[in-house]
C-alpha cells in the first residue's frame, strides 16, 4: 500500500490529523473525502485512500476526533462519538471544514469532489449532504440513516448513494424508508441499494472482532457496493 501523507486541520478547539494519498497524475484531479467509522482513522479507510489513490483520486481519510485518533473498542470511543452525534451542528461543520480543505489544496479539482464515509462515516456523509455542502457525489455505507435535522427541499447539492444491510439493527428498514421520503421531499437525487442479508459493518472484514450481535463481514455486499462506487465516482467525477 502507497504512503499516507499527513494532513492537519484545526476546528473548533480540536487539532485533527487526516491521511491523504495522490494519484500519480499531474495537474488537479477529482478528490475524495473518506470518513471512519465510530473507532477512528483505522486501516479501512487508509486502505481506501490508496486505493483511491490508484483510480486517479486525490483521496483524504479524514479525523473528526483529534489527533488522529483510533480507539481499540467502541466503548472507549464512547466520548468523542457523542460529543459530535449529539451535536449535529458542530458534525456537520466539521465535515464541511475537512471539504473545504480538501477542496482548498492545489492538487485537487474543486468542481470535482466527493465523499464517502463507514458506519458512523456514512453519517457524516449523509449530514454533509443534508447542510448543502457543494459536493458532487456522497455514499453511505451501513451509515445511520436518521437525523435531527432532515434536508430542507432544494437543499441537497450532492447525488446521494446509500449502500445498507437488510438485517442491520442500527438501520431499521423504517429509517430506509424514513430517509428515501426525507430525500424525495428535499427534491435529491439518490439511490438506495438495500443488501438484504447483509449486516452492519458489511464492508468490515474484521467485523467479527468485535462481537456484537447484528454486527458481521459480507463478502458480496462489500465488493458490490464498492463496484457501484468506483462507477458512480467515473460517471459523475470522471
Amino acid at each position: 500500500m502507497m504512503d499516507l501523507r499527513a494532513m492537519d486541520l484545526h476546528h473548533e478547539g480540536a487539532d485533527l490529523i487526516g491521511q491523504f494519498a495522490l494519484p500519480l497524475s499531474a495537474g488537479p484531479q477529482p478528490a475524495v473525502l473518506i470518513f471512519p467509522n465510530a473507532l477512528g482513522l483505522g486501516p479501512h479507510v487508509r486502505e481506501r485512500a490508496a486505493v483511491l489513490a490508484d483510480a486517479g483520486y486525490v483521496a483524504l481519510a479524514v479525523d473528526m476526533y483529534g489527533d488522529g485518533a483510533l480507539y481499540s473498542a467502541a466503548e472507549d470511543a464512547g466520548a468523542a462519538f457523542t460529543s459530535l452525534v449529539d451535536n449535529p451542528r458542530l458534525l456537520r461543520a466539521r465535515a464541511n471544514a475537512w471539504l473545504d480543505a480538501l477542496k482548498a489544496r492545489p492538487e485537487v479539482d474543486a468542481g470535482r469532489v466527493a465523499a464517502i464515509g463507514y458506519c458512523f462515516g456514512g453519517l457524516c456523509v449523509l449530514e454533509l449532504a443534508r447542510s448543502g455542502a457543494d459536493a458532487k457525489v456522497v455514499v453511505s455505507y451501513h451509515g445511520t440513516l436518521t437525523t435531527s435535522e432532515p434536508a430542507q427541499p432544494g437543499a441537497v447539492k450532492a447525488r446521494v448513494a446509500v449502500y445498507t444491510g437488510g438485517k442491520d439493527p442500527y438501520a431499521p428498514l423504517a429509517d430506509v424508508d424514513a430517509l428515501r421520503d426525507e430525500l424525495t421531499a428535499a427534491g435529491a437525487v439518490f439511490d438506495i441499494t438495500l443488501f438484504s442479508e447483509a449486516q452492519h459493518s458489511f464492508t468490515d472484514p474484521d467485523a467479527a472482532a468485535i462481537d456484537w450481535p447484528g454486527i458481521a463481514y459480507d463478502e458480496i455486499a462489500d465488493r458490490l457496493s464498492w463496484a457501484g462506487t468506483l462507477a458512480l465516482l467515473k460517471a459523475v467525477l470522471g
